[in-house]
């Protein structure tokens, strides 16, 4: 009989479900792509409904039901902590309290009423329902789909139920913990903390953040400063990577809000930036003074990691953290471990597909075998949601009477959309199956040719409609990554930051450290300029012909036209949506932006043929209609 086992994150953000069979994860996917509602946090009705599809299954076919926390144990901490803080915590006490007695304390009842609401199940015929803790999902997720049967495991994010970093070895189907940080000290909050100073959405802008950093002007006298700031007052850091916040700085332990703003403008002798203010320099500066701290700490937890697990030298890593791609990259580059591994929804929405693997392994003791040490991971290139076939496209097609050509031979095809992107024309390109987490990776995504010097500024602000400053990911062969960047390992996940090759950058002028944000971005600094941050860095994408053929092939014959084995990629999707699902999300995703082409399986769309189109400000009307 199969162990059929049903992952559930919700409730907090980026909810998601995923689907095990008999330890093989078969199907996941983020509520955000069905609802439309970036970041959505609700019970995962329609991800649930589509794995549960995927396979033809019944909720009494399910062996068990696996909640990614301990809601009980987080009451408590809850409780706990607006105790220590008496008196300061009443506003968000009254806030949050009542909604906990009424619905999130009961969450057993609360998961059947909604498990009941897509079907009804018999008492009889529930299956078993269990509640692994927060940084377990998170450890879990990033160990058992692994090429590794001995691992060090760390996890590090805003915080579970009391754990704000965990550190883990994973041999077989175990997993211990040895070390763990509580709450209110988290390298996630802290981080979350700049976001939200600096001007960005907290649990989104974290990357922002990170892409801001860059600007800095590495090892000035501000940054320097800075930092010395953030050591003295704001955290205490250890040899192994622990950490004490001040919360005389800090009200998320019990507040509305995750500082003291008037605190820290009088420390950082700046003013909170509003989410759409001017990015002066002393927002970059301060965006790189926290991310070299950062990677400071995950580098001492890693290593102190490998020292108390008697010198593993492989890593596995996840929670919100883990996503941190440039810290990863410091992480790989310091050669202090053999191989490391993250998990590509290393956030919450991996704590679904975390919590089925712990009910599998731990829960009912199922036993974990690795044919060999250098084995691929168990994910499939992260390729786990809902594809779409010809009826599909058909039927779409007859909705909005759009024009296409369709293709018999993907060669030719692939030939034409590769001439099409070296006459620097942008393409949006749906394949497949939907991927697994934050990261396009080939099957939706928008592509462009990385030698384009002006191709950022398009894509930035006629395709994204979004922040100038965000830079965008090559995805290279995975034969040629050498050729291009300083990496010696595999990148399927996007989630290792490197630097470009010296011998493809160019010079910068002298006065470059001195220019403004926009003067510096759209300064050329390399022969592929598209995909080369202002530090030189960029966050790849190997692109491997066995997990993903198609894509592989496209950037193949790319390459044969140009000589160059890579091309831009970044997530099908405009600023404040999250990324397509269907045919028809990415149909009106193409349509209502500036992109030049669409291709949907083996169907190519001209923008240039279609039937006109509503305005393209209207944004939500479009992306929410059915």
């Amino acid at each position: 009989m199969q162990n059929i086992i049903l992952g559930i994150s919700a409730y907090y953000h980026d909810s998601a479900a995923c689907l095990l069979i008999d330890g093989e994860v078969v199907a996941a996917a983020q509520e955000e792509r069905f609802s439309r509602i970036k970041h959505d946090a609700s019970f995962p009705q329609n991800a649930v409904k589509y794995v549960l599809d995927e396979y033809g299954l019944n909720i009494s076919d399910l062996t068990a039901i696996a909640f990614y926390d301990k809601p009980i144990l987080k009451f408590e901490r809850l409780l706990e902590t607006y105790h220590s803080f008496i008196p300061q915590g009443l506003p968000s006490f009254l806030s949050s309290i009542p909604v906990w007695i009424k619905e999130k304390l009961f969450m057993k009842d609360l998961l059947w009423k909604e498990i009941d609401s897509i079907e009804k199940t018999s008492l009889k015929k529930r299956p078993l329902l269990k509640f692994p803790e927060h940084h377990l999902s998170h450890a879990a997720s990033a160990f058992y789909p692994s090429p590794f049967q001995d691992a060090v495991i760390l996890t590090i994010d805003g915080v579970g139920e009391w754990a704000t970093t965990t550190i883990c070895q994973g041999k077989g189907n175990q997993i211990k913990n040895l070390k763990e940080l509580r709450f209110p000290h988290s390298l996630g909050l802290l981080y979350s903390s700049f976001t939200y100073f600096c001007g960005f959405r907290v649990n989104s802008g974290e990357y922002k953040l990170m892409g801001l950093a860059p600007y800095g002007i590495k090892n000035s006298t501000r940054v320097n400063r800075y930092k010395e700031l953030i050591l003295e007052h704001l955290v205490d850091i250890r040899n192994d990577g622990s950490l004490l916040i001040n919360m005389k700085y800090f009200n998320y332990a019990t507040g509305l809000r995750m500082i003291h703003e008037r605190k820290w403008e009088v420390l950082f002798d700046i003013p909170r930036r509003k989410e759409e203010g001017e990015l002066t320099q002393s927002y970059m500066d301060l965006a790189l003074a926290i991310q070299e701290i950062t990677e400071e700490i995950v580098l001492k937890l890693a290593l102190h990691g490998r020292d108390i697990t008697n010198g593993c030298r492989n890593m596995v890593l996840a929670g919100g953290v883990a996503l941190n791609c440039v810290a990863n990259g410091k992480l790989l580059d310091s050669n202090e471990f053999d191989r490391i591994w993250i998990q590509p929804a290393a956030g919450d929405a991996g704590g679904a597909l975390g919590a089925a693997y712990a009910t599998h392994y731990i829960g009912l003791g199922k036993q974990r075998t690795l044919e060999k040490e250098n084995r691929k991971d168990q994910l499939h290139g992260s390729y786990l949601g809902p594809e779409y076939n010809r009826p599909d496209i058909i039927r779409m097609c007859r909705k909005y009477n759009s024009e296409y050509k369709e293709y018999d031979d993907f060669d030719l095809l692939c030939h034409d959309v590769a001439g099409l992107l070296s006459q620097k024309r942008i393409i949006g390109w749906f394949q497949g199956r939907m991927e697994f987490g934050p990261r396009a990776l080939g099957n939706r995504s928008i592509l462009a040719d990385p030698r384009d010097p002006e191709m950022q500024k398009r894509l930035n602000l006629n395709i994204k409609y979004r922040e100038g400053f965000r830079p965008f990911a090559p995805s290279v062969l995975y034969e040629d990554v050498n050729r291009y960047f300083d990496l010696d390992s595999d990148s399927p996940y996007m989630l290792f930051v490197s630097n470009v090759k010296e011998s493809l950058r160019f010079t910068l002028p002298d006065n470059y450290d001195v220019k403004g944000l926009y003067d510096r971005l759209y300064t050329q600094r390399s022969s592929i300029p598209a995909v080369t941050h202002v530090d030189f860095s960029a966050r790849i994408q190997t692109v491997h012909h066995e997990t993903n053929p198609r894509f592989w092939k496209l950037i193949n014959r790319f390459k044969e036209l140009t000589g160059i084995g890579l091309l831009v990629n970044t997530s099908f999707n405009v600023r404040g949506e999250p990324i397509v699902c269907s045919p028809s999300d990415a149909y009106r995703c193409f349509m209502r932006t500036e992109m030049d082409y669409l291709v949907i399986n083996d169907f190519l769309f001209c923008k240039n043929r279609q039937p006109s189109w509503p305005e393209k400000g209207d944004v939500h009307r479009y992306f929410l209609e059915d």
